[in-house]
């Protein structure tokens, strides 16, 4: 697991300012603090900090074939290398490493761009091929690894793991984008593959970039995408067989490396049923770890213990304070532009924690959007099957003119939250499921954001990010729709950002199984009805995993990762939101309605409202202003 840089001149061979390229690179050694390496030449610079896994005598990047025309700049983990080796070597090619960096090598020279179908695993590559006068870059089909680009003023074409090295670059365009502004505040992050800035993107899961020398700016290409085709007919039994065979398969095959490997162990459902995989295939006991919290309202501990207690694994827990609001700025920090999800806190724990004992984990995520299992998929179905059974021309009045009187009750659990579903059920579905997962809804961001930069978005909604990607669903099916919608947005654009920077900043690799491509894949092409029956989210997965799994792990009620961050913003954070939300910061950018500002804040610390989702997601965007103003 690594961290990569790289500078392509499109217009020639200018020389690469190597100074530059080294600051690029060194703002990534936590990535791979390992090692360190530049690669040279002509119109051509690769910066690479190496976390070592595989080879760890012989595998320093960038790395080239034998003759040096090809040269990758790598980060990731092809878990099928050593097939494609062989394979390979039988088509004439040389091998000098045991590695799977140099297996890409050979690859492009085999196959060229199709290359990437070839590759199971998570990775994102840069690779120059001086014969053919081309960049290409590479991203797996999930988006569990990142890859960010530009294409300077100069012509120069840059492209790194992380933005904060884009940022170093003089010519960078870093004026905040409107658009990425107005999803942020939907989302709680800037979905694919806009980033906060005007001057960078983010190259989408599933697609590669080939950049020509000569050449006007390239466009993205799609070369996979989640096929949601039915098998045929399969009952009950075998899909559960199945299931578990295809699952054990993908753990196993992500079991190799020559440093300590172990498992986040939460005790819910996913990284549970990782760990018993694991346990059935390793010959000693399986390091796990997993964070307890001196709140018992947030903790899990007792139900991680009673999995490591049934499979005798290598445990290790510590406790964490859940006032544990001192990581804010750091955050800001990791995730460079403006991230919302506050469980990035105890994520950033529990890697830290993990660190201590291994190199390598394997983490459950990838299990609710391949499986269903988060509650909103439940209350999206019920929504969906009213609608169904209502003519749009009655449904939208009524229930949209229930919604707008009926008073907003967010205190209360949301079967009570009568406004919240009335407003639900007189949009379509995507209107509905993107109603039901924002933090600010569209009439509180009308209220947030200015009138004149409402103005400047032109139109623009947050929706458009979800529709986009509905238009281009292979599927129809209500429940694989929002799924697949998911799987676009939240899971690269939250989950696997999320895990991906807590991790790397303590230079921890975490493997994914159950985002495994051909898994998820087969997992697409099981009916709706296995995934999602009689109210129970993940219903074929859990009947798998009955002779595996104690029944309290399989159907207790999902927690997740949760902070108090009401209780942070009327307590000991109470100072700190107000400076953040109602100083110069804010205000001076334009962007924002100081009245509501103000409202948010009375209203939320005087008790009368829960604004803690917003709140925390107006000190995220503030620090991250903070941060941009020091660089």
């Amino acid at each position: 697991m690594c961290g990569i840089v790289g500078i392509f001149d499109t217009r020639g061979t200018r020389e690469i300012d190597r100074a530059l390229l080294a600051r690029m690179n060194e703002t990534q050694h936590h990535r791979g603090p390992d090692e360190a390496d530049l690669y040279i030449e002509p119109g051509v610079g690769f910066g690479h900090r190496r976390l070592s896994v595989i080879d760890v005598a012989a595998g320093l990047q960038p790395l080239g074939n034998e003759d040096g025309s090809v040269m990758v700049c790598y980060n990731g983990e092809i878990y099928n290398y050593r097939e494609l080796t062989e394979e390979l070597k039988g088509l004439g090619h040389t091998f000098r490493t045991r590695c799977d960096t140099e297996v890409i090598v050979h690859a492009w020279e085999e196959w060229g761009e199709e290359c990437v179908h070839r590759f199971r695993g998570m990775f994102a590559f840069g690779l120059w091929d001086r014969n053919r006068q081309v960049m290409f870059l590479g991203r797996d089909r999930m988006g569990v690894k990142p890859l960010y680009y530009t294409m300077l003023p100069d012509g120069f074409f840059a492209f790194s793991s992380e933005l904060k090295a884009l940022r170093t670059l003089p010519q960078l365009n870093r004026e905040i984008d409107p658009q990425a502004v107005e999803d942020y505040f939907a989302y709680g992050y800037v979905p694919e593959p806009k980033t906060i800035f005007k001057g960078a993107l983010k190259l989408s899961p599933g697609f590669t970039l080939l950049q020509k020398v000569g050449a006007p700016m390239a466009q993205p290409r799609q070369y996979w995408d989640v096929p949601f085709k039915l098998h045929g007919a399969m009952s009950d039994e075998d899909a559960q067989e199945e299931l578990l065979t295809r699952i054990r398969e993908a753990v196993k095959i992500r079991l190799v490396a020559e440093v300590p490997l172990g498992a986040f162990l939460s005790g819910g459902v996913d990284s549970s049923a990782v760990v018993a995989m694991m346990a059935g295939l390793n010959e000693g006991p399986v390091h796990t770890c997993s964070i307890a919290f001196n709140d018992k309202a947030y903790d899990e501990s007792e139900y991680a213990s009673m999995v490591a207690a049934q499979y005798k694994t290598d445990h290790y827990t510590e406790t964490v304070d859940t006032d544990d609001y001192g990581l804010l700025d750091t955050l800001a920090h990791l995730y460079d532009e403006p991230f919302a999800d506050s469980s990035a806190i105890p994520t950033y724990r529990v890697c830290q924690l993990a660190r201590k004992r291994v190199t390598v984990a394997l983490s459950g995520d990838g299990g609710d959007e391949n499986l269903a299992g988060y509650r909103r998929y439940r209350y999206a179905m019920a929504e969906q099957n009213v609608r169904g059974r209502i003519p749009d021309s009655l449904r939208k009045p009524v229930f949209g003119t229930l919604g707008r009187l009926y008073p907003k009750a967010d205190w209360a659990p949301r079967v009570f939250r009568a406004k919240t579903t009335f407003e639900a059920l007189a949009r379509d579905a995507v209107e509905g499921y993107f109603h039901g997962v924002t933090i600010m809804s569209d009439a509180m961001r009308d209220k947030l954001l200015s009138p004149s930069f409402r103005a400047g978005l032109q139109g623009y909604r947050a929706i458009d990010v979800m529709r986009g990607h509905a238009a281009n669903s292979p599927t129809d099916d209500p429940l694989s729709l929002i799924q697949y919608i998911d799987m676009k947005t939240y899971l690269p654009g939250d989950i696997l950002t999320k895990v991906d920077r807590a991790s790397m900043a303590h230079a921890l690799e975490v493997r994914v199984p159950l985002l495994d491509h051909k898994l998820v894949e087969w997992i697409s092409g099981l009916p709706s009805s296995m995934k999602l029956r009689g109210g129970e989210g993940k219903y074929v997965f859990k009947k798998s995993l009955e002779q595996h799994l104690p029944h309290d792990i399989l159907y207790r009620k999902k927690m997740g990762f949760a902070v108090p961050l009401a209780a942070w913003f009327r307590g000991p954070l109470a100072q700190r939101v107000r400076d953040s939300l109602l100083g110069p910061m804010l205000a001076d950018t334009g962007i924002f309605n100081k009245a509501f500002l103000h409202e948010l804040v009375e209203h939320h610390q005087s008790g009368r409202r829960d604004y803690s989702a917003p709140i925390w997601t107006l000190l995220m965007f503030e620090a991250f202003l903070r941060k941009e103003m020091a660089a």
